[in-house]
């Protein structure tokens, strides 16, 4: 039914270069808007949705903070029009002080996709420094009794209320990154060191027979035992969240680009393996919120699972040669860019893509469009062009 509505026959899908193109060209259009949106002020301001007929902005502190200026730096890399670049580094810099942000493990993903992009494709003298700083406050929330790194503090808010003592959640493995690379830059292999534990632990800990993860485990901080698995933002404690299988995903296919240990690598395809092959998949491949969500086929689509499965998957595919991973992508991608998926030229706020979910059991940013969604999709559409030059896929 899907793949019939959404053109996937060879007579009406578009070539590759055409559907690059095609969002490139629905990019320039929402993303500058919503760039000259975020500087009307004078002051850069982070949008993070779009509801209730208004662009939602978020502090520099906030978990997805970084989304927005990496995003910008991808609109740099895939026009080369220098305007995204000024624009990407007012937004970068807005979060120098996040550096020094000790108190929840998102430093990866705030400093990671705006200054990691920076180095990446504008780099200045200052932007290692920022990371390295950065690698070293989260390392600060590592315990070597649990060999993880703290997710969320449980001394307030609804964390203290589900009675966790040390919460590790999914998610942090793509915090990992930071860390890499930061030993990587200054030489430091205790930030290494960490990464590799925290990879390994959660490998051991956080995933059933069949590839699928829980969201959360909850950790004694002074034996290291784990006292219980469960969920935070997926449908129960035994269901599979769909985001946490693609951070699952994404995390340990960049687990292996810097370790080159091939248990990560293996550990990726299995996840995607249960993601592809579950029978609550849809044929357009874009997932429900949660596998096992009560009310399929009507709950909730998560566009947001799907763009970080894609750009997971064209990275795995060029360590693992395996065709279908670059298949499933390119199905994902072509489904996002459908009117089903992504926005009309005017509308949305800006943003790209549509019907993304934050968390369902927290009533927070249900089918709406999310920052990190448009983040994961122009990084898969990046890396498709960059595969489809026969270049090298992180350039």
């Amino acid at each position: 039914m899907f793949a019939a509505a959404f053109g996937f026959g060879c007579t009406s899908t578009p070539t590759e270069a055409r559907l690059i193109e095609e969002n490139l060209n629905v990019a320039v259009a929402q993303i500058g808007s919503l760039n000259r949106s975020s500087l009307e002020t004078g002051t850069p301001r982070i949008p993070s949705t779009y509801a209730d007929g208004e662009i939602k902005y978020v502090p520099t502190d906030d978990w997805v903070s970084g989304f927005f200026a990496g995003t910008l730096w991808h609109m740099y890399r895939l026009t080369g029009d220098e305007q995204w670049a000024e624009s990407a580094r007012r937004h970068t810099d807005i979060l120098d002080s996040v550096q020094y942000l000790t108190w929840h493990h998102d430093v990866g993903f705030m400093i990671n996709c705006s200054y990691g992009n920076a180095l990446r494709f504008a780099p200045t003298a200052a932007d290692t420094a920022v990371m390295v700083t950065a690698a070293r406050s989260l390392a600060t929330r590592y315990s070597p009794e649990t060999g993880t790194i703290l997710s969320w503090n449980v001394d307030r808010g609804w964390q203290a209320e589900r009675g966790w003592r040390f919460p590790v959640i999914i998610d942090n493995m793509m915090n990992l990154e930071l860390l890499f690379k930061a030993a990587e830059f200054s030489g430091d292999s205790s930030l290494y060191d960490i990464a590799v534990s925290h990879a390994d632990r959660t490998l051991a800990e956080h995933f059933r027979e069949d590839g699928s993860c829980y969201h959360v485990v909850d950790y004694d901080p002074e034996t290291g035992a784990v006292r219980r698995r469960c969920t935070a933002q997926g449908y129960a404690d035994e269901s599979s969240w769909a985001r946490g299988q693609a951070w699952a995903i994404y995390g340990y296919t960049l687990c292996y680009r810097y370790t080159g240990d091939e248990r990560y690598m293996r550990h990726a395809e299995k996840v995607c393996r249960f993601v592809m092959e579950h029978p609550n998949m849809p044929e357009d491949m874009v997932p429900y919120w949660d596998f096992d969500a009560p009310n399929i086929p009507d709950a909730c689509r998560d566009a947001s699972s799907a763009a970080v499965i894609a750009s997971a998957l064209y990275e795995l595919y060029t360590y693992d040669n395996d065709p279908q991973m670059k298949e499933r992508a390119d199905r994902i991608v072509a489904s996002l860019s459908t009117p089903a998926y992504r926005a009309a030229v005017g509308e949305n706020g800006g943003f790209l893509l549509m019907h993304s979910v934050g968390s369902i059991p927290h009533g927070s940013s249900i089918d709406v469009p999310l920052n990190y969604a448009d983040y994961y999709l122009l990084e898969a559409l990046l890396r498709k062009q960059n595969i489809e030059k026969g270049e090298p896929v992180l350039q």
